[in-house]
């Protein structure tokens, strides 16, 4: 690319907001230009925005510390200094929806990591390895707003990505019927142990409205595009509890599968580590070279060990054996707030840049 697009993020002082600032530093595409937050931070420098509340491991990026904060509410100001932007907005689901479309309709793509626009007909929810011609709806969104350059993608939630992709691509084996349990990091929930002291040494068997993401989300990955719209699959039926557990970052899945076809475990384990898609194929900047790695041995993935694994855009899986009630269970690991939230949400981007959805203004 040789002009680098200039980004904007709105929610930028938040954990997922802090996220895309760490993941597009030095990014060969994106440059970050405009961090737009709450009226009670517009005004000030991102730096003293955030203040003490940087929640990342790296430190903040010299690039945006001065950069001053906007009033994500002045839609056309932001607007106006940007080509896109990612949306990680804490409010409520109505006011995303809204806000969402109100930058949409001034021209102004937006991807998102919200949840609010998942099930908008005409709105692609994309893992690109998974769902790339889901992209396809953008023209039909596009005439339901009124715009020529302007519309909203979004990527699925952080719990499913962990074994989404396994099963997708187990496809050709025909899974029907799956049983999952998610132990999942308190960055989900955009803490750290210091915000939530009293998740030290607990585990909470709830976390609001994520079973029915879990079990739901991924058949609308799995559905097709007719009439300008996304119909979603009809199988496999998931079933799923959610369950957050003392970790920082990295959200494990325990899952029970019954296939149509039978499979040795030596061809389901081929499947799963030579499963990629157009990311892999355009060797997209923020892509995986290998999607999903097999551990063979018994006590992994471990999230201390495995949840950076290919810069915590790949998935790990390990403990593939046959089942006495299902047909074959598994382990599952994804990095619930890279590819789980903003890295899957730069390379929706960057696949949105390579099929020309996304360009200058």
């Amino acid at each position: 690319m040789e002009q680098k697009l200039k980004v904007g993020i709105l929610g930028a002082t938040g954990m997922v907001g802090q996220r895309f600032i760490s993941l597009l530093e030095n990014h060969p595409w994106f440059e970050v230009v405009t961090v737009a937050a709450s009226p009670r931070s517009a005004g000030k420098t991102y730096e003293e925005a955030v203040g003490g509340r940087w929640k990342m491991d790296t430190p903040m990026p010299e690039a945006v510390k001065n950069l001053v904060v906007m009033n994500v509410n002045e839609v056309e100001k932001v607007s106006s200094t940007v080509d896109f932007v990612f949306s990680a907005v804490d409010m409520t689901k109505e006011e995303i929806r809204a806000i969402e479309e109100a930058y949409a309709k001034t021209e102004t793509p937006v991807v998102s990591n919200n949840s609010a626009h998942r099930w908008t007909p005409d709105v692609p929810m994309v893992v690109p390895e998974i769902n790339p011609q889901h992209f396809d709806v953008i023209e039909s969104q596009k005439k339901r707003l009124g715009t020529t350059r302007g519309f909203i993608a979004v990527k699925p939630n952080c719990s499913i990505q962990s074994y989404a992709p396994v099963l997708t691509a187990w496809k050709e084996f025909e899974p029907y019927e799956v049983v999952v349990t998610t132990y999942q990091a308190i960055s989900g929930a955009g803490k750290t142990f210091k915000d939530w002291p009293e998740m030290v040494e607990n585990i909470i068997p709830y976390i609001g409205g994520e079973e029915e993401k879990s079990e739901k989300e991924p058949l609308r990955l799995w559905g097709e595009v007719k009439d300008g719209q996304i119909v979603p699959a009809t199988s496999p039926v998931i079933t799923c509890q959610c369950i957050r557990v003392p970790v920082l970052n990295g959200h494990t899945a325990a899952v029970f599968v019954k296939l149509r076809k039978k499979a040795t475990k030596e061809e389901l384990i081929a499947a799963m580590t030579n499963f990629s898609g157009v990311p892999q194929e355009l060797k997209l900047p923020s892509a995986p070279e290998h999607f999903i790695q097999y551990l063979e041995e018994d006590n992994r993935p471990q999230v201390k060990l495995d949840v950076n694994y290919e810069n915590g855009m790949g998935i790990s899986v390990g403990r593939l054996r046959e089942d006495t009630v299902y047909d074959w269970k598994f382990v599952g690991l994804s990095h619930n707030t890279v590819r789980g939230a903003a890295g899957g949400a730069v390379l929706c981007a960057e696949t949105l840049c390579a099929k020309g959805y996304i360009a200058k203004k």
